[in-house]
């Protein structure tokens, strides 16, 4: 593109809402124009990004649990490096970079997740075994979410809020253009990410406020188990602001079933009673746990099943996308010699639907030899049902894991996860396969189906950033392989290195809460166990009833399963969207309003990223700048005054007329 045709460039008006009957959706590159994406540079920085933030991810996500998100800080680095270095069509060549570095933060979830769970249960899991579980759960979720790209991102155009996607081709974007636009949200990035590091690093303030602040709020909760949490972060509550109020009303209706419902109905009828549904040895009475105890052990769960559901739920309604799919599929394998069809535009041509087929088949073939001669189960017809259940779940799945990712930009992957390691757990003791190494079986088969998840959910994101610009989905498709391959094998050298350093239990071993989680669900389940079927079953029923009413019902299980204290921030969030995007009488007025409160969102989310990366290195290095004993005393009651502050700003910047 031209230097002239680079300023004030914006995503066009009609970018983030439904189309009208005949508009058509022009990305900023065109699909007549030939923009530099795939160079020497942006593949170089691209897997550079991934190795470095695939180390990053890994060793901060089991060194201090603290887990982060890639594609964002990935942008940003993207954006300074290149126009540090003066390249032309540095957009292109930008999304190129986001894309194949941000194979660094799916891979890294899809292993820390479920791997070093072998290493807790005393087990034993070599480089090969780690490596291939992310390598070919890392290529199945690329295959298979590749037919239902044109679906989530074109399609359903407007319909659905990507708030990673949007903070994320915001930063490119703003990058790229320069002007009002930049300055909007490198100040909103400065604020939100100054907010963010304040609370992580210094503890200035509470990262999370609760109803037990107050001596009334106490009462209530040890006796009734009812308690409200609001996270103050700046990055959430930017999210909340792009989800915008339909979505995260919904999902704070589920939050609030779960909070204000169930867990203090589980109280006041079996509060003297010890339920162990999966006979894992609880000892303690519903009563004399906390909220957020029974919300773990039990309430949670509900949301599991009812994620399950609604993804079955979507799978059903989409039938005619995957007859569709499957159809194109089948077309160009009957295609005769001669028959030609016409070529796709440049900005909605995916890899060959006839190569992708040929890839699943190959990717499950090496999945299937993997399982059978790689030492993870003993026999043929073991290899067989594991197969099976990878095949079935990672299909079924990813496009829940898309679905969750355009509504909340939070995948499910571990509530998802943890069903597959019940499942597998069941299916695997029934065929013989118990003990040490059903366990290992198990984590290593979990470790496909999750990183495949995981891969989906970011590769909906990189497209819908691509649709917005104007990126060839070929390309990103086809390098998504090679970083998804680099990551894996960063990823599993990185925890062999950390197991032998620090181990994963004992004293001063790693963290790895979500490993922990797992290794608690399987190790009862392989030693005779069971699962709780009847939480499962009753957010099943929630899910139907959900449905019939025509009611969200994935976004409303969603609710279920993440904690109240990062929901309630997305419901202000979105009446601040509303707010903004309805003081005027004037529509274009509204929808300037709404677009630079975008920016300031993005901002928000952008500057929390990066700024949460620096606190988690500061936190790994033992840099403690915590002011513990004022934020113990004080923090959770002052803590209100900055967020309010917060809030006071993007309304009055986003309403602000801006005459630059």
């Amino acid at each position: 593109m031209e230097e002239k045709e680079r300023k004030n460039i914006s995503l066009p008006e009609n970018a983030h809402r439904p189309l009208k009957p005949g508009e058509v959706y022009r990305p900023l590159m065109g699909p007549e124009t030939t923009p530099a994406e795939v160079t020497p540079y942006s593949v170089t920085m691209g897997l550079l990004m991934v190795i470095i933030f695939s180390a990053a991810a890994a060793y901060l996500g089991l060194k201090v649990g603290q887990v982060f998100e890639a594609a964002i800080p990935i942008a940003i680095i993207a954006v300074g490096v290149t126009g540090a270095l003066g390249k032309k069509g540095g957009l292109g060549q930008n999304v190129i970079i986001q894309s194949i570095g941000a194979c660094s933060g799916v891979i890294v979830a899809g292993a820390i997740f479920t791997l070093p769970a072998i290493y807790i249960l005393g087990l034993d899991v070599n480089f090969t075994q780690m490596f291939l579980s992310s390598l070919l759960g890392g290529f199945l979720g690329i295959l298979f979410l590749i037919p239902f790209r044109k679906y989530f991102v074109k399609d359903m155009h407007g319909q659905y809020p990507f708030p990673e996607a949007t903070a994320t081709t915001q930063v490119l974007v703003s990058g790229e253009s320069g002007g009002k636009s930049a300055k909007t949200l490198l100040l909103a990035g400065a604020i939100g990410g100054l907010y963010d590091f304040v609370i992580a690093t210094f503890g200035l303030w509470a990262e999370t406020i609760s109803t037990t602040v107050m001596g009334w709020g106490q009462a209530v909760a040890d006796k009734a188990k009812l308690v409200l949490k609001l996270n103050t972060g700046a990055a959430v509550l930017g999210l909340g602001y792009i989800i915008g109020l339909k979505y995260a009303f919904v999902i704070c209706c589920g939050s609030f079933l779960v909070w204000l419902v169930i867990i203090p109905l589980m109280n006041l009828i079996w509060g003297g009673s010890v339920i162990d549904l999966m006979h894992s040895g609880i000892a303690q009475t519903i009563s004399s746990m906390s909220a957020d105890e029974i919300f773990k052990g039990y309430a949670r769960h509900i949301g599991i099943g009812g994620i399950a559901t609604a993804g079955i739920i979507g799978i059903i309604k989409s039938a005619g996308v995957i007859k569709s799919a499957v159809g194109l599929a089948v077309g160009e394998f009957s295609k005769k010699g001669g028959a030609q069809t016409a070529a796709p535009e440049r900005t909605q041509e995916d890899i060959p639907m006839k190569n992708v087929v040929w890839g699943i088949a190959i990717a499950l073939i090496a999945i299937f030899a993997f399982f059978a001669f790689g030492g993870v189960v003993n026999n043929i017809w073991q290899a067989l049902l594991a197969l099976a259940i990878v095949t079935l779940i990672s299909f079924l799945f990813t496009t829940v894991a898309a679905n969750a990712i355009a509504i909340v930009g939070s995948n499910p992957v571990s509530g998802m996860t943890i069903m597959t390691l019940i499942i597998t757990a069941l299916v695997l003791v029934a065929a013989g396969l118990k003990g040490n190494t059903g366990m290992v079986a198990a984590m290593v088969i979990g470790g496909v189906v999750c990183t495949a998840l995981s891969t989906a959910g970011g590769l909906i994101t990189d497209f819908k950033i691509g649709y917005w610009i104007g990126t060839t989905p070929r390309k990103q498709e086809t390098w998504k392989f090679v970083g998804v391959a680099v990551a894996a094998a960063t990823v599993g050298g990185v925890m062999m290195i950390l197991n032998k350093t620090y181990g994963f239990v004992g004293d001063g071993a790693l963290v790895a809460p979500q490993a922990n989680a797992m290794a608690a669900v399987i190790q009862p389940m392989m030693n005779g166990g069971s699962a709780p079927w009847l939480l499962y079953g009753i957010g099943a029923a929630i899910a139907i009833l959900l449905t019939v009413f025509k009611v969200p019902a994935l976004a409303f299980c969603l609710g279920m399963f993440i904690p109240i204290d990062l929901n309630l921030p997305l419901l202000i969030g979105g009446a601040v969207a509303w707010f903004v995007g309805s003081r005027s009488k004037d529509a274009s007025v509204n929808a300037a309003r709404s677009g630079k409160g975008t920016l300031i969102a993005s901002g928000f989310i952008a500057g929390g990223a990066l700024m949460g990366v620096v606190s988690a290195i500061l936190k790994f290095a033992n840099v403690d700048w915590q002011l513990s004993a004022w934020n113990a005393t004080y923090g959770e009651a002052i803590a209100i005054i900055p967020f309010l502050a917060l809030i006071g700003y993007m309304i009055c910047a986003s309403l602000k007329k801006d005459n630059n």
